[in-house]
């Protein structure tokens, strides 16, 4: 279900004036808080220019958030690679088109930065992460994912 045509979402520029509605969807959505988090976020992306980071905001309310970024060799990655790390959604408004709006303005801000192939982290589990994604067009890639308990 979309959001009403009388609703209409403005998707811009994260801010830092944006942490307190950016950690209240993340407590909605993970049940935590986390503002040391966010905050380390904000400033890494407001110090590396290949990065992005964008909000949905209705209303004058942030509804919606992704980070992502052009590789730098990461990973053994060449630059033209990207990355999302993070995409956020109030849950009142999940399945609206929140997250497709975000994604497809980001994919536009990746691909001004040369970005031609882009890749992400989902848990093999999350079910509604993998078919958003799916959507939207990727597939699982040539990674391999290796963990180690400590």
């Amino acid at each position: 279900m979309k959001l009403p045509a009388s609703q209409s979402l403005a998707i811009r520029p994260m801010q830092p004036t944006d942490l307190d509605q950016i950690v209240a969807i993340d407590i909605k959505v993970l049940g935590q808080p986390r503002p040391e988090y966010w905050e380390m976020k904000l400033e890494l992306v407001a110090k590396r220019s290949q990065m992005a980071a964008l909000v949905a905001e209705l209303e004058g309310q942030v509804k919606g958030f992704i980070i992502g970024g052009a590789s730098r060799w990461e990973y053994g990655m060449p630059e033209n690679i990207g990355w999302i790390d993070t995409i956020g959604v109030d849950p009142d408004f999940q399945r609206k088109g929140v997250a497709r709006q975000l994604f497809e303005h980001m994919t536009a801000e990746l691909k001004g930065m040369g970005v031609e192939s882009l890749h992400t982290f989902v848990k093999r589990r999350d079910w509604r992460l993998l078919k958003f994604f799916h959507n939207m067009g990727l597939k699982e890639g040539d990674m391999v994912n290796l963990e180690l308990d400590l």
